[in-house]
């Protein structure tokens, strides 16, 4: 996992990135539940903030597509 500060905003991608490290961590086995379980919540918020980015992108687009161009 990241040593970034929790409060840190990431981008997507690197947010992305750090997801798939923690999902192979909990793929790969090995941790205790107490880790386990700290790896799950992490990949939790990593993937809300995801779609978080993934919606304001949507909506971005939705908005660009909306305008009436001049």
């Amino acid at each position: 996992m990241s040593d970034r500060n929790p409060d840190e905003r990431l981008s997507y991608e690197q947010a992305r990135a750090e997801l798939a490290q923690v999902v192979e961590r909990l793929e790969a086995g090995g941790t205790s539940l107490e880790e386990s379980l700290a790896l799950w919540e992490r990949g939790e918020r990593l993937a809300a903030d995801c779609q978080r980015a993934l919606d304001g992108a949507r909506a971005r687009i939705d908005a660009a597509r909306s305008t009436p161009e001049s």
